[in-house]
């Protein structure tokens, strides 16, 4: 295994999707009234992140390509 740093397509695409994720829940949270349904939709957007990085990795996307 490489020493890549995470620097790879599938770090990415995962971070990229659980900071979406993040927002979508902070923002659930901040409605008035609170909106859980919101909030969840954030909470599993967090979750498909890690099956999309796991998914990625195993299909080749977490290999540097010096």
């Amino acid at each position: 295994m490489a020493d890549n740093h995470g620097n790879t397509p599938a770090a990415w695409t995962a971070v990229a999707v659980a900071l979406i994720g993040f927002v979508v829940g902070g923002v659930g949270l901040m409605l008035e009234p609170v909106s859980y349904p919101i909030f969840w939709v954030g909470v599993g957007l967090n979750a498909l992140a890690g099956v999309i990085f796991v998914v990625m990795a195993r299909l080749g996307y977490h290999e540097s390509h010096d």
